[in-house]
């Protein structure tokens, strides 16, 4: 009984994490995007607190690969998400998107 006390534990734990991970991350875009993606980047970009969730990721992986260059963000969102990881943006995507 104890073992399984002590796994759900974990899981509720790390999962929690997760969830911080993705807001701790977020605070690096909310400069441009706003604290909850209400705002144009730069007055350029669409409003990603629309995005479902599917979308903010496929997006961040795009810019990433340098596939993406939606508004003329290209350049400048590649440099911003060169450095994540695909969990880093899986997080972000679950903390923006719907």
């Amino acid at each position: 009984m104890k073992k399984w006390a002590v796994l759900t534990l974990a899981v509720a734990t790390a999962t929690t994490l997760m969830a911080a991970d993705g807001a701790a991350l977020y605070k690096k875009c909310a400069g441009c995007h706003g604290a909850h993606g209400e705002k144009k980047a730069l007055g350029k970009s669409a409003i990603i607190k629309d995005m479902t969730k599917d979308e903010v990721y496929k997006a961040l992986q795009d810019y990433k690969a340098g596939k993406r260059n939606t508004h003329g963000m290209g350049a400048l969102m590649k440099g911003q998400v060169a450095n994540m990881s695909d969990a880093d943006m899986k997080a972000i995507a679950d903390y923006i998107g719907k």
